[in-house]
């Protein structure tokens, strides 16, 4: 469980690269320890400079790569998982935990400890979830309070100093480096109680705890009979306790609403200590019966200092919040569209806000606009052949709006306009969120 290097690295545009290569560490005695475990499938991980164009490349974030390529860019190679071969002096350097957030590119290589071919399974190698975890703290520290760039270099000059600490040996003990940054600031530290070694400090003040739950509906529409409608909820549990001692014990308690959908397909944080068997073995995979468990939903745990996703599911819903129609028609240069849309009646009619994204791929600018709305605003933005309908934070009366229109395209620019192998001729989706 521990990692052979870590990468912090801004994303700029014009730069020679694409990129800068803000801090970087590796890990030595990690680095052997590869090279034993991996045996003849070993791939050394690079200097800063291939490994940041090998990166980028992999991303899709190099300024002079827009090409298609089937080695990266196909069906069969959709990543979902963050974690990537990064292809280095003719061989795949393997696996790379990678994300891209607020034009920080944050990036680590965790340890296999054994051999990369065949590739094992993700869930049996316990670096990648450390390095995902050490990534999120250090993504954490740098946001928190960051205004403006000197902070930031302040941060980042930091982190040597906290790494040490936090991650010796490339094995992370704390994924707070703020909690670490203060105890090392303080002139004395005195601990009342024996710590655990991966939690470095203790909260002091009024306990509280505060969850928060943000569910998503994924759902397709086709408006075809021969095709079937899919939808689901997916969700996450946020959660942040502060509580004195060095080990307090919690447990939360979930419980569903009135005739709410039992959770499926729950994971969750490793500070949980235990859990019902039936919370575990509910799948969406399976048809859904009358024995499915539907709470309520405790998780006891030892909580970290830091906030921390408590859990995902997901959970099926009768129907879609909002049932919607789209057809688009081509005539030479121009497409004439319909969109439909109805809020369910057991959605309540209130919003923070609400619109329709209508992108148009594999077309030139938008030149111009002719439409009528029912209800709400469209917006237009030209250079990226995108309509933006801005419903607002409710629906009319009828719970039914309409959208129509005529859209005029200019000539195709593959660098400006947007780009889809999928979104070919008639093929095409709208999108809503709220």
């Amino acid at each position: 469980m521990a990692q052979r290097a870590v990468w912090l690295i801004s994303h700029e545009s014009g730069t020679p690269l694409g990129g800068i290569v803000k801090f970087s560490r590796r890990y030595p005695t990690v680095e052997k320890r590869a090279k034993v475990f991996n045996g003849a499938s070993y791939v050394p991980v690079p200097e800063d400079g291939p490994f940041l164009k090998a990166l980028l490349f992999e991303l899709r974030l190099l300024d002079d790569e827009k090409d298609f390529l089937e080695s990266r860019d196909s069906c069969s190679h959709i990543n979902k998982t963050s974690i990537y071969g990064v292809p280095v002096g003719g061989e795949e350097l393997w696996p790379v935990v990678a994300f891209l957030k607020n034009g920080m590119i944050y990036a680590c290589v965790p340890l296999v400890e054994q051999t990369l071919s065949p590739r094992p399974p993700l869930i049996s190698i316990s670096g990648i979830s450390q390095g995902f975890e050490l990534l999120f703290g250090v993504q954490d520290f740098l946001s928190s309070g960051q205004k403006t760039d000197s902070e930031l270099n302040t941060k980042l000059s930091q982190l040597s100093d906290l790494l040490l600490q936090t991650c010796p040996f490339g094995t992370l003990l704390d994924a707070n480096l703020q909690n670490s940054l203060d105890s090392i600031n303080s002139a004395s530290v005195t601990h009342l109680q024996k710590q655990p070694a991966w939690k470095t400090g203790t909260y002091k003040g009024k306990p509280q705890v505060s969850i928060s739950i943000t569910e998503k509906v994924n759902s397709m529409q086709y408006d075809k009979q021969e095709i079937a409608d899919t939808w689901q909820v997916v969700g996450v549990v946020t959660c942040k306790c502060d509580l004195e001692g060095s080990m307090p014990n919690v447990t939360i308690s979930l419980s569903l609403p009135t005739n709410g959908s039992p959770l499926q397909d729950i994971l969750v944080h490793p500070c949980v200590t235990s859990l019902d068997s039936a919370i575990l073995t509910s799948s969406s995979i399976d048809a859904m019966d009358d024995s499915a468990f539907s709470g309520p939903y405790k998780f006891p745990l030892t909580p970290p200092l830091e906030s921390f996703n408590l859990c995902y599911y997901t959970s099926q819903v009768p129907v879609p919040p909002i049932l919607g129609f789209y057809q688009v028609k081509e005539e030479e240069v121009q497409l004439k569209i319909t969109v439909n849309l109805k809020l369910h009646e057991s959605v309540k009619n209130s919003f923070e806000f609400c619109e329709a994204h209508i992108p148009f791929y594999n077309r030139g600018p938008i030149t111009h606009v002719e439409y009528k709305a029912s209800f709400g605003q469209l917006e237009v933005f030209r250079e990226k052949s995108l309509l933006v309908w801005i419903i607002g934070q409710k629906f009319p009366k009828s719970m039914e709006i309409s959208l129509s229109g005529t859209i005029t395209f200019g000539a195709k620019n593959h660098e400006k306009q947007p780009f889809d192998q999928i979104c070919i001729g008639g093929t095409a989706y709208l999108k809503t969120g709220s």
